[in-house]
Parts: C-alpha cells; sequence; structure tokens
C-alpha cells in the first residue's frame, strides 16, 4: 500500500497522541480515520451537488413558472445551469 509522510507540529502531534490515547487507537488509525471521513464528506458534496444539477436542469422550467422574479430575464442577467 502507498504511503504519505506528513508534518504536523509539535502541538499538533501532541493533540493526536492524546486523541489516539482517549480512542485506544495509534496514531496512524487516527489519522487515516479522518482521511478517510474527509474524502467520504468531499464524495458525499459533489454526490449531492451533481443530484441538485440533475434536478434542477431536469425542472428549470417549472422553477422559472414558480419564480419568475429570479429569472434572468427579470434581472437583465443570463440563467446558467
Amino acid at each position: 500500500m502507498p504511503a504519505l509522510n506528513v508534518e504536523f507540529s509539535d502541538r499538533e502531534l501532541e493533540d493526536l497522541r492524546r486523541i489516539a490515547k482517549e480512542r485506544g487507537i495509534s496514531m496512524k488509525t487516527l489519522v487515516r480515520q479522518a482521511a478517510a471521513a474527509d474524502i467520504a464528506r468531499h464524495r458525499a458534496l459533489q454526490e449531492g451537488a451533481e443530484a441538485f444539477r440533475t434536478f434542477f436542469t431536469a425542472h428549470a422550467d417549472e422553477f422559472a413558472a414558480a419564480f419568475p422574479e429570479d429569472e434572468p430575464s427579470a434581472r437583465g442577467t443570463e440563467r446558467v445551469v
């Protein structure tokens, strides 16, 4: 498995040690879990944004009818989807 060296300040390293000890896991596991959680969060945000774009595009005419004051023609700009 590929590895990555990550540098931390003395304070960050101290905090990581304390948190890992409190959780009963190694520092390596703690850092890996944190990175994996952030990756999952990032993917979920990307998927949510794509789902919103897809939904909005599919229902653009309905949104335009429901909120005519928000339409680009009402503001003098073009619609971006």
